[in-house]
């Protein structure tokens, strides 16, 4: 059999991937090397953030305004709950990366944000100690994304629309030939796909290993607490970012849903290669996180509940990758999402169905090409 699309990795991506090609009427094939609902890839963890007055760049503000569209729709159509908008406190002084970012980015898209100084903020969030030259800004319209019941939404969805999945099964290379690209699998089978989606996360870089993708693979910790005072239940307390200096990294956290509140430091971690990922926690995971979000929060992180290790895959200007293979534009690649990228699962799958189905896509992703100055190798 020949499928339209095989989309190889069904994480975040990769399953909405799937869901925007088989929603098209395209025979669609997805395989994943691990197991249905597997956390061993880069978008397990419970919550994630998802936001507009994105710090990042402006560039990605009309991905996010589609993003949300296509979230509210799938939540729709799946039935499950995806999204908790409670709001996201950007926290840090006038001239952060965070703050400086985020309100640049609300000026050049008229995003409605709440201006806070540190006195402000204290009378508005109980129990935070922000510094006295500290500025905070609440999106109203943020909050948290459910990654998990994101990636099962898409596959069932995917499914329903007549898409086969594997699970279980590596892909272990790909060539091209004249009527499409056949594709081996660790079973010893090959399939055959006019096109070919690669949505592989961490794995990237050693499937298409022949682009010499510059990506770093980081292990990273997100570590839940069990807090001491009522102030930062789900009811009372956005989503957070912290960009202070005095800390390792900027922190980012979750109020509690019930489990506890989560924390990480965004981007604190060593170098690793996926298969080698040390998912073992420790003192040294665990106390870094304690300590700012101790500064920040006190009575947050009063006993440790859990901690789980997963992977950023950067790029050298954190900034994705969304492009058609430049030897065979029938190879779709996605990936570099460097920390940030959940958010935008349904608007990615979107593009890359487009990418992969009709050569292109209306999408402003020009800035996420292969061929940016930025992603070259540094010497």
């Amino acid at each position: 059999m020949t499928y339209d699309v095989v989309v190889v990795g069904l994480g975040a991506m990769g399953s909405a991937t799937l869901a925007h090609v088989a929603g098209r009427g395209a025979r669609a094939l997805g395989v994943e090397q691990f197991s249905r609902a597997h956390e061993l890839g880069a978008s397990a963890g419970r919550s994630r953030i998802i936001r507009k007055a994105y710090f990042e760049d402006p560039a990605y503000v009309p991905l996010l305004r589609r993003a949300y569209e296509l979230w509210f729709r799938l939540e729709r159509e799946s039935e499950l709950q995806l999204l908790d908008l409670v709001g996201v406190l950007m926290v840090g002084t006038a001239e952060s990366t965070a703050i400086a970012g985020a309100l640049r980015s609300a000026r050049e898209h008229d995003l409605r944000l709440e201006h806070f100084d540190a006195a402000a903020m204290v009378r508005r969030f109980a129990g935070i100690v922000p510094l006295a030259d500290e500025v905070g800004l609440l999106e109203h319209d943020a909050g948290v994304v459910f990654p998990e019941a994101g990636i099962a939404a898409h596959l069932r969805i995917a499914e329903a629309a007549g898409a086969q999945t594997s699970f279980g099964v590596a892909v272990t290379g790909y060539a091209a030939e004249r009527d499409g690209i056949r594709i081996a699998l660790a079973d010893g089978t090959t399939v055959l796909a006019r096109a070919v989606a690669l949505c592989a996360g961490p794995w990237l870089g050693r499937l298409a290993a022949e682009l010499d993708l510059p990506l770093r693979i980081q292990r990273n910790v997100q570590v839940w607490f069990t807090p001491s005072i009522p102030n930062f239940s789900r009811a009372r307390f956005p989503a957070f970012f912290i960009d202070r200096n005095t800390f390792d990294r900027p922190l980012y956290g979750f109020p509690d849903f019930g489990e506890g509140v989560k924390a990480a430091l965004h981007g604190y971690g060593v170098d690793t290669e996926p298969a080698q990922l040390d998912r073992s926690i420790g003192a040294g995971d665990i106390e870094p996180v304690r300590s700012a979000l101790d500064a920040w929060m006190p009575g947050a992180a009063t006993t440790f509940a859990f901690a789980k290790a997963c992977m950023y895959a950067l790029t050298p200007d954190e900034h994705f990758v969304v492009d058609r293979h430049p030897h065979d534009p029938r190879i779709v690649i996605a990936g570099g999402f460097s920390g940030h990228g959940y958010k935008f699962a349904p608007v990615i799958g979107e593009i890359v169905a487009g990418l992969a189905l009709d050569g292109g896509t209306p999408h402003p992703i020009g800035f996420l090409r292969l061929a940016r100055e930025r992603l070259i190798r540094p010497a």
